[in-house]
């Protein structure tokens, strides 16, 4: 058996913690050093007390010590603070949601990390963007800068590709309704614009999102044709992919949609499932699929258009990553040797 994986994580908020966790259940992946600016004592505290999620690991000393690994605390705040040539890892997650710069990246890899995979997208080009089931056979061993894209993106890529390979799309708009984030206030405070100031634990705040333009540079075929939005809501997971399809084929209906979505789930394992029950957004928590696609949710207006409802949670996005994790393994081994 090959030796596991060893992960340097920067970064323990919510993906970061879900990382640790899905680490720590595998067999195959090691978390060996981990640099947040928490104190290590509350960091374990929250690891102890995640719903659904909470590891067995025990705080010794400058360690958290589970049955599988044990993972070096540090307290850095910044890309380059962290010595990773020290610690032998392979690959370095950023987990911050902060650091998404090539700049950012190079100081990761400047610091003695082979390669970087950032939790978020990019703000500008890097070696690759990987959604997986859209082009993940694209990778090259000579990556260094690499995004697994986010959960909103592999979502919306997943249900614009399975439709567009079954009837094709003339275009599509897609609204992401999306628990609040980390980053945000719970009460009205002066932030970075006047929206994302109000209170997100009170408000529906209308947000950007750059998950159609990075759809549209991972698939081609989707360039021009699509638009992206987001709302943050007041619910603290889950999330619902809104998403406007014009149809190439008119003829095309709720049914054709639906038979489309569940036909591609095995096409797709891990990815895509399907709900026939009338769920809500907390009936995806804790579920790791990129999409879950509500086929009570579809619906068709005029000759063209339909709506089109799928749930996904940040659980998914976790998973996506150390996917994308083990490709990378994978391509090295593939090639006889390291990075």
């Amino acid at each position: 058996m090959a030796d596991p994986v060893r992960i340097g994580l920067m970064g323990l908020g919510q993906i970061g913690r879900q990382l640790y966790h899905l680490a720590a259940a595998s067999e195959d992946l090691q978390i060996v050093a981990v640099s947040d600016i928490g104190a290590p004592e509350v960091l374990h505290y929250l690891l102890s007390t995640d719903s659904g999620q909470a590891s067995s690991c025990e705080l010794r000393g400058n360690y958290l010590v589970n049955d599988k690994f044990q993972t070096r605390m540090m307290q850095a705040d910044r890309p380059g603070e962290v010595p990773w040539d020290v610690f032998d890892v392979d690959i370095v997650v950023d987990a911050t949601n902060r650091f998404k710069t090539p700049a950012h990246m190079q100081a990761h890899l400047d610091g003695g990390a082979p390669r970087v995979l950032i939790s978020q997208l990019p703000e500008e080009m890097i070696d690759r963007v990987v959604l997986m089931g859209m082009n993940d056979a694209s990778i090259r061993r000579e990556d260094r800068m690499i995004s697994a894209g986010s959960a909103t993106t592999a979502a919306l890529a997943l249900a614009l590709k399975v439709i567009d390979d079954a009837i094709g799309v003339v275009s599509a708009s897609m609204t992401t309704v999306h628990a609040y984030s980390s980053d945000q206030s719970l009460q009205d405070y002066a932030g970075r614009d006047f929206r994302r100031s109000r209170s997100a634990a009170e408000n529906i705040i209308p947000n950007s999102n750059d998950s159609a333009h990075w759809v549209a540079q991972v698939l081609p075929q989707f360039a021009g044709k699509l638009l992206g939005f987001a709302l943050n809501v007041p619910v603290q997971k889950g999330n619902l992919l809104d998403l406007d399809i014009v149809l190439a084929d008119e003829t095309a209906g709720i049914d054709e949609v639906n038979a489309a979505m569940v036909a591609a789930v095995d096409r797709y394992p891990g990815l895509l499932e399907v709900a026939t029950d009338p769920i809500v957004s907390s009936d995806v928590i804790g579920n790791p699929c990129s999409l879950l696609f509500d086929l009570q949710g579809t619906i068709k207006a005029g000759r063209h258009i339909v709506k089109l409802l799928g749930w996904y949670e940040s659980l998914g996005h976790a998973a996506r990553l150390l996917d994308v994790v083990r490709l990378y393994t994978e391509l090295d081994a593939s090639a006889g040797g390291g990075s």
